[in-house]
């Protein structure tokens, strides 16, 4: 079964983080490490912060472009991790391992679908 470890934490320059940077890359560069060598890694993203983002709405008759995000937190999504586990015990397992779950929430959602080959897989 596939599960998204969704990582949230609040942004920070590399600045204001300092010597903390080093430290936090290390960090998800041996979580990466882990999930690999256990062979349940499916893909992992750390995003650009979210001044980056560009939101799509759609509504009243037309589609609206905007940049930035419009979530209402402290906290952003920040990246994610899909891993290929036997069950969500296995997910919740790898989650707290996350460096990140000491910094913010650290969501693990069920993947229902995905895209193998240019197809949707219903995932199981």
């Amino acid at each position: 079964m596939r599960y998204a470890i969704l990582l949230h934490y609040p942004e920070a320059s590399p600045e204001e983080l300092g010597d903390a940077l080093a430290e936090g890359q290390a960090a998800f560069q041996a979580y990466a490490r882990d999930l690999t060598d256990a062979g349940v890694l499916v893909s992992g993203e750390v995003w650009q912060p979210s001044s980056a983002t560009t939101t799509l709405t759609a509504g009243d008759g037309g589609l609206r472009v905007q940049d930035g995000p419009f979530a209402d937190t402290r906290d952003q999504l920040g990246g994610q991790f899909v891993v290929d586990v036997p069950d969500l015990d296995a997910a919740l397992a790898w989650a707290e391992k996350a460096p990140s779950v000491w910094w913010g929430p650290v969501e693990v959602r069920p993947s229902a679908t995905h895209v193998e080959s240019g197809s949707w897989v219903p995932s199981t």
